[in-house]
C-alpha cells in the first residue's frame, strides 16, 4: 500500500528539525576547527510516517501538540569557542586602551593651567568690550508662597509707617528691570552660574561671572540698542536685531567659584576655583596670572570662596571645601615646595562661604556643612588647635556668611532661614588684640530670622545673601535669590525693602549681587542668562 501523503504540520515538524541540525552542524565545525570540540548533542530520531498496514487497530490516540524544546536551540557561543581568542583580547585591550584615554582626557581638562594667559588664549565667544581692554577709563518672618506668587508689593509699601524704612522700600522697589534686552537673550556664560560681581565704577554697570566648568562672562550695561533697520526693497526680509555685546573667557579648567575686586585695584579682577586655583586678571591688558595654587598639580584644594581686606589690595583670604582657611601676600614669589602655606584647618567639613569685617578685617565669618557659623579674630588664630571666639549652630547646613560694614553678619541655610546677627552690640568693634573674651551661647543667638525657601536643589545654585558694602543711606541692605523667580532684598532689621521682578524672567536668578554703591542689582540663572535692575 502506498505511503499516505505527509499532513502540513509532519511537512512543518520535519523542516524545523532539518534546520537545526543544520545550525548544530555549523556550529560543532566551527568549535573543531579553533581545537575545542562540543560534545555532540544528541541526535533526534524521526519516525516514518505510520501506513495503514502498520497502524494498529485500537481507537487511535489524539496526537499531542509538538512542543518546541528550547534546551536544542542555538546557544551563544563566546568569541573563545569560535576561534576568535585572538582578536578578541586585541578588541578588548584596544577598547580598554580608548576608555583610559577618554578618562585621561576629561581629567585633564580639569587641571589647572598655571600659564598666563593673553586674551586670545581665553576668549571663547564675544569681543573686547573697547579698544582699551574690558573696561575704560571711567573706570521679619513670612510663609513659603505658593509657585511664582508675590510675597510683597505696593500693598506693603504703601502700609508702612516708619519713614526712612517707607522711602528705603520705595527706593528700591523702583528698580526696574534692563530695557534694552530681554533676560533671554542675555546669555553671559555658557554653563549654569555660581558667582557674579560688579566692577566698582559709577560711571556704567560692568557685570562679571563665573559658571560651572570655568567660563568668564563679561556684560557691559551701558550699550545701548541699535535701531533695527529693515530693507524697504525687501517686503519679506526682517528687522535686523542684533544680541547684546557679551565676552566669554576661559581663564579656569573647573567651576569659579567666588570672585572680587578690590577698590583700590580696579583695574584686576581676582577669581578662585575648584581647580585650586587663584588668578588675577588684569581688566586693561585682558591677561590673566596664577596668583595662588598648590605647589603641585597633582594636590587638589577646591576653593570656595576669597575676599580682600579694604586696607590691603595685596593679600587674598580664600577657603577651601575641606575646611580650610588661609592668606596669601600676592606680592610674594610663588611657594617652593618647602615652604609652608600659610592655612589653618577650621573645619572637618566644607566651607561653603565667608567674608572679612570690612572695618575690622582681622575678623572673619565662616558657614559650614558642619551647620555652623563661626566667628574668628585671625589675630589670634591657632594653627594647631583654632578656636573661634563664637559659634552658632542651625539645624541643617549654613550655606554663606556675609559681614556687612556695620558689624553685622547674614547667613542662610538649608533649614530655610536667613539669620541676622548683629555683633556691634555685643561690642566687636571695641576689642582689643590679644583679648581673651569668648562669646555665649546666648550672645551668638540670632537677633533676626526670617523665613526663606532656600531648597534650591542639585540645579539651581545655592541662595547666598550678599550684602551693598557701601549704601547710600542709613538702612544696610542685602539680596537674596527667591526660588518664586525674584531677587528679595532685605534690611538689616529683617524688613523686606522690595521684590524685584520683570517680564521674561523664566529661571530662578540664583546667584544675586548689589553694585557696592549704586542701587544696581543683577541675578545669574542656571541657563548662564542674566536679569539686571537699575
Amino acid at each position: 500500500m502506498p505511503a499516505e501523503e505527509l499532513s502540513d504540520f509532519e511537512k512543518q515538524r520535519l523542516a524545523n528539525i532539518a534546520e537545526r541540525d543544520q545550525l548544530l552542524k555549523k556550529l560543532k565545525q566551527e568549535a573543531q576547527s579553533s581545537g575545542l570540540a562540543l560534545p555532540p548533542p544528541p541526535r533526534p530520531t524521526t519516525k516514518k510516517p505510520p501506513t495503514d498496514s502498520s497502524r494498529p487497530k485500537k481507537k487511535p490516540v489524539p496526537r499531542k501538540p509538538v512542543v518546541k524544546d528550547e534546551s536544542l536551540a542555538p546557544r551563544r557561543v563566546s568569541s573563545r569557542l569560535r576561534g576568535l581568542a585572538a582578536d578578541s583580547e586585541v578588541a578588548k585591550r584596544k577598547a580598554d586602551e580608548q576608555q583610559d584615554a577618554m578618562m585621561e582626557a576629561e581629567r585633564a581638562k580639569k587641571v589647572r593651567k598655571s600659564d598666563a594667559f593673553s586674551f586670545n588664549e581665553m576668549v571663547v565667544s564675544g569681543q573686547k568690550l573697547s579698544g582699551e581692554g574690558l573696561i575704560g577709563v571711567d573706570v521679619v518672618t513670612k510663609g513659603v508662597a505658593k509657585p511664582y506668587e508675590r510675597t510683597f508689593g505696593d500693598e506693603d509699601i504703601q502700609m508702612t509707617t516708619d519713614k526712612d524704612l517707607k522711602a528705603a522700600r520705595e527706593e528700591m522697589s523702583g528698580l526696574q528691570l534692563w530695557e534694552a534686552w530681554e533676560p533671554n537673550r542675555i546669555k553671559l556664560t555658557p554653563e549654569r552660574i555660581y558667582t557674579m560681581t560688579f566692577h566698582p565704577s559709577e560711571t556704567k554697570p560692568l557685570i562679571f561671572a563665573g559658571d560651572k566648568l570655568g567660563h568668564l562672562g563679561v556684560l557691559d550695561a551701558s550699550q545701548e540698542k541699535p535701531v533695527s533697520v529693515k530693507n524697504e526693497d525687501d517686503e519679506d526680509a526682517e528687522e535686523d536685531d542684533p544680541d547684546p555685546i557679551l565676552t566669554t573667557l576661559k581663564p579656569h579648567t573647573r567651576t569659579i567659584s567666588s570672585m572680587t575686586i578690590h577698590p583700590a585695584k580696579p583695574t584686576h579682577l581676582y577669581t578662585a576655583s575648584y581647580d585650586s586655583s587663584i588668578r588675577e586678571m588684569d581688566l586693561e591688558k585682558t591677561t590673566s596670572v596664577e596668583k595662588y595654587a598648590p605647589t603641585s598639580l597633582a594636590d587638589d584644594l577646591p576653593l570656595s570662596g576669597i575676599d580682600m581686606a579694604a586696607d590691603d589690595p595685596n593679600t587674598i583670604y580664600w577657603t577651601s571645601l575641606d575646611g580650610a582657611f588661609g592668606r596669601h601676600d600676592m606680592r610674594a614669589p610663588p611657594p617652593s615646595s618647602t615652604e609652608v602655606v600659610e592655612s589653618w584647618q577650621l573645619s572637618e567639613k566644607k566651607i561653603g562661604g565667608f567674608s572679612l569685617y570690612p572695618t575690622h578685617p582681622h575678623y572673619f565669618v565662616t558657614a559650614s556643612l558642619d551647620r555652623t557659623m563661626k566667628l574668628w579674630d585671625l589675630r589670634n588664630l591657632s594653627r594647631d588647635e583654632p578656636v573661634p571666639v563664637g559659634e552658632h549652630a542651625s539645624r541643617l547646613s549654613v550655606s554663606h556668611a556675609a559681614f556687612n560694614s556695620a558689624g553685622q553678619v547674614a547667613t542662610s541655610s538649608y533649614d530655610d532661614s536667613l539669620k541676622i546677627y548683629d555683633l556691634a552690640t555685643q561690642g566687636i568693634n571695641t576689642w582689643s588684640e590679644g583679648h581673651d573674651k569668648t562669646l555665649s551661647d546666648e550672645q551668638m543667638k540670632p537677633d533676626t530670622v526670617v523665613r526663606h525657601n532656600c531648597q534650591t536643589g542639585r540645579w539651581v545654585t545655592i541662595l547666598r545673601p550678599q550684602w551693598q558694602q557701601n549704601p547710600q543711606s542709613s538702612i544696610q541692605r542685602f539680596c537674596i535669590g527667591n526660588m518664586n523667580r525674584f531677587i528679595d532684598i532685605y534690611s538689616s532689621a529683617g524688613d523686606q525693602l522690595a521684590q524685584l521682578s520683570g517680564e521674561g524672567i523664566t529661571a530662578v536668578p540664583a546667584v544675586s549681587v548689589f553694585h557696592p554703591s549704586k542701587n544696581w542689582v543683577v541675578g545669574g540663572t542656571a541657563s548662564g542668562k542674566v536679569c539686571l535692575w537699575i
